[in-house]
């Protein structure tokens, strides 16, 4: 993504400052939950990581468009790499949340039978989860059912409670590790789209073309998605097939924000977890996901058959959930690979190549043990040694709304731009957005700033606060408005001037 300053200077963002071949130890491609959380593991070891990311910011992809549910790990077949690092990943949730201060709530989830001859199919489940050694599991009958969860379906005959199942913001989660790796010396390079990945000559390593430049690495980690499938195949005769599954949600206001408790989920079926409701970290209530196979990796599109299908499944298992009451809706699309398991580790024909394939749900609340895993393998294979200054902990953004009115007026006195509300939805204020740009990794478009603040989530979906957050941007990058976008490039909201001024 290019943009002109008012001093008229062409900026490159993500373009490597050090020159037109740039070396690392490791290169991640993707930016994602799974991309950030091996950058922030690795960053533990004295090495070189770069981070490609062919959109204009981390978490651009399939990390942005999910529940934000930390699965509790009873669905995963026993003794796959999904249950291990699922429970693994759901154990360590707590204190990462702690260290890298990203929003978490272990709130609990229940799965919900609605048949008495389906229950030998909930009793599988539980025996699942037990295996896999998810703790606090239990299942539930009769009227405690509703005192678990009171706004239940009245067709429920029983339902398996998980105490350990949480939720979590997917922005705030992969945006605290892609600091925190930064923070840690790893260098992001945004807008910078791998094309080809071949192996060195006469040594191990690997040479990689992208459209900003050539990069070279002794170690590939493969972190792309939905497009891991495409990098896995350049290096290897051991072909993987990814296929892009949709799912479409609809986001409910504040106001319906307590219909719900737990997170709810129906029975699983082939398809994956069914449709959810769900509370989020922020207030909100989520309904959804639709599970649908399709060819087209970009497809994020909404469809009204496909957002009537989550209301419809929705209503399934909590009564009266107001439909009036939804702010927005969208899509997200998961990494299935038809072994139906995550496939993590160094390809067997390509030494240096680590795959991290076809990570879809739970992959969010697996992302912090895969980093954890791949990186202790790739820093053993590196010889590699641990830093003694790595700093594990970060801090968020001060969240002006969140603080008792001794410490808003302390803050404001010390900084007038927390006084100044931008958006009026969420209480975000102008020192929120501007702290959002100058931190590592910092905010450069519209969804940047929003991913960060929550500035334009609330009702009013950006409607009132979106010419401020504008002017701050071209203020704070010293960028042309015309130049500010949603997210990546060809999203400008500006076209051109009326008049000269």
């Amino acid at each position: 993504m290019t943009f002109s300053t008012k001093d008229g200077r062409i900026i490159l963002q993500g373009y490597s400052e050090r020159g037109k071949e740039t070396m690392y130890d490791v290169i991640i491609i993707g930016a994602g939950v799974i991309g950030c959380s091996v950058a922030r593991e690795l960053s533990r070891y004295r090495l070189d990581i770069g981070v490609l990311e062919k959109e204009e910011d981390v978490c651009s992809g399939t990390s942005k468009a999910n529940s934000g549910i930390v699965h509790a790990g009873f669905d995963a077949a026993p003794g796959s790499v999904k249950a291990k690092l699922n429970v693994e990943g759901n154990r360590m949730m707590p204190k990462l949340a702690e260290e890298l201060d990203f929003d978490f709530k272990q709130n609990g989830s229940v799965v919900l039978c609605f048949d008495e001859r389906d229950l030998g199919k909930l009793e599988e489940l539980y025996q699942k989860g037990i295996e896999n050694g998810v703790e606090g599991l239990r299942i539930v009958r009769g009227e405690e059912m509703r005192e678990i969860e009171p706004e239940i379906s009245d067709n429920v005959t029983a339902l398996l409670y998980a105490p350990t199942g949480g939720i979590v913001c997917p922005f705030g989660l992969t945006i605290a590790m892609a600091e925190n790796a930064a923070t840690n010396g790893a260098e992001f390079h945004f807008q910078t789209e791998v094309t080809s990945i071949v192996p060195l000559e006469n040594q191990e390593g690997y040479h990689i073309e992208t459209n900003q430049g050539t990069f070279e690495a002794k170690i590939v980690v493969n972190a792309a998605g939905i497009y891991s499938d495409v990098f896995h195949n350049m290096v290897s005769e051991e072909k993987i097939s990814i296929t892009p599954r949709r799912g479409q949600y609809c986001l409910l206001d504040k106001k319906a924000g307590n219909l719900v408790k737990h997170t709810v989920f129906q029975l699983p079926t082939a398809l994956g977890k069914g449709v959810l409701v769900t509370p989020t970290v922020h207030g909100n209530l989520m309904i959804g996901p639709t599970a649908e196979d399709i060819l087209d990796k970009e497809d994020t599109a909404t469809t009204a058959d496909g957002l009537a299908e989550v209301a419809a499944k929705a209503g399934l298992s909590v009564k009266q959930i107001p439909r009036n009451m939804v702010i927005t809706s969208f899509s997200g699309l998961r990494a299935h690979e038809k072994g139906d398991d995550f496939i993590i580790g160094e390809a067997a024909d390509a030494p240096g190549f680590f795959d991290a394939a076809g990570i879809e749900s739970p992959g969010l609340t697996s992302a912090s043990a895969i980093g954890k895993w791949l990186a202790e393998q790739i820093g053993s294979k590196l010889e590699a040694e641990k830093k003694t200054d790595f700093c594990g902990r970060r801090r968020g953004i001060v969240r002006l709304a969140e603080l008792s009115m001794e410490e808003q007026n302390q803050l404001i006195q010390k900084n007038p731009a927390y006084g100044n509300v931008v958006c009026r939805c969420e209480t975000i204020t102008e020192g929120e957005i501007v702290d959002a740009v100058h931190r590592p990794v910092g905010a450069k478009t519209l969804d940047g700033v929003k991913r960060r603040t929550r500035a334009g989530m609330g009702r009013c979906q950006a409607g009132f606060c979106t010419p401020r957050t504008m002017e701050i941007l071209e203020r704070e990058l010293s960028m042309q408005a015309l130049n500010i976008c949603k997210n990546h490039e060809g999203s400008e909201l500006l076209v051109g001037y009326p008049k000269e001024s």
